[in-house]
């Protein structure tokens, strides 16, 4: 794949999405939750399945619900296989209904396969002795596998930075800039903060409307310390690929601004990352931020409300 450069950078100019996206698309290349927009076809399902990576990073109710699917089928099974071999399989169990039996064979499934053992149903016979084997060392790795997954997923480092829901186009100092808002969500310290902003947008180029990728240039592009908002300007001077554009001419250009957030997490001494993106539906011309800092003199402390980060007021622009 033919890869192309900007002159001023060796950062690749369609940022890896390849040669096709530099053709004018109004498709988003990145989500707002830092996803990409892209679908992989033709693919073998278990050539692309990392069972994994998949149980790391799905969301804590998914994780939870498909542990206790897997812990519910699985004695299940076992409970059936008990009722199998014999009624007299289990030994201690009152009732000689049916239904009776299979809800003695599942908690019988319950206490081997979590090696608890009460000792009131106990098995019967041989073949019951050996699918008890059986059960206790799938149960084992059961309870190995699940807890190493919990530690991994605990012990995973990751951010949570909430972005302003729209990006603007503000007055700034004598000039315009793009601008942005973000706030670190969790209470633990990110440090050595940076923000790398790259732009697609259609230029014409020869007569053809050609999708250009640009990596602009920011007022500050790191910070030290991040313990409040951080609201990310991008001056649109004679450097910036927004320069000669107006209202109209960057709703026609149809722009993406791609974002990546990067810090080190104080408590894992880990970089962390975060990614999303604005189109031009989610530009608004002519605003500036209302400040969510506000300085609380009797407790000597500085307050941020969260809920208004992505707040503004319409400004002039003329």
């Amino acid at each position: 794949m033919k890869t192309f450069f900007t002159k001023n950078s060796k950062t690749p100019s369609n940022l890896g999405f390849g040669s096709t996206a530099n053709e004018e698309s109004k498709e988003r290349l990145i989500n707002k939750d830092g996803s990409f927009n892209v679908k992989r076809k033709s693919l073998n399902y278990f050539t692309s399945l990392s069972l994994y990576h998949s149980l790391l990073d799905m969301s804590w109710p998914k994780f939870f619900g498909l542990s206790a699917i897997y812990y519910s089928i699985l004695n299940i099974i076992f409970a059936a296989l008990y009722l199998l071999v014999g009624s007299d399989a289990i030994g201690g169990s009152p009732s000689g209904t049916f239904s009776g039996l299979l809800l003695n064979a599942f908690f019988f499934s319950v206490q081997t396969s979590s090696t608890i053992g009460y000792g009131h149903l106990l098995p019967g016979n041989t073949l019951a002795n050996i699918i008890v084997t059986i059960e206790s060392f799938i149960g084992l790795l059961g309870v190995a596998i699940i807890t190493g997954l919990l530690f991994a997923r605990f012990s995973k480092p990751n951010a949570k930075i909430l972005f302003s829901e729209n990006a603007l186009i503000s007055p700034f100092q004598d000039k315009k800039a793009f601008m942005f808002r973000i706030v670190n969500a969790r209470k633990n310290q990110l440090l050595e903060v940076e923000a790398e902003v790259n732009l697609a947008i259609n230029q014409i180029i020869e007569n053809k409307s050609i999708r250009k990728f640009h990596k602009v240039e920011l007022e500050y592009s790191r910070i030290p310390y991040f313990p409040l908002s951080w609201t990310i300007v991008h001056p649109i001077d004679n450097n910036s690929p927004l320069k000669n554009l107006d209202k109209d001419g960057l709703v026609k250009a149809d722009p993406e601004f791609f974002i990546l957030i990067k810090g080190v997490d104080d408590t894992f001494n880990q970089y962390v990352y975060s990614r999303s993106s604005y189109k031009i539906s989610e530009i608004v011309w002519g605003a500036k931020f209302k400040s969510i800092v506000d300085r609380n003199e009797s407790k000597k402390k500085f307050t941020i409300d969260i809920g208004n980060l992505s707040t503004f007021e319409k400004v002039d622009l003329t």
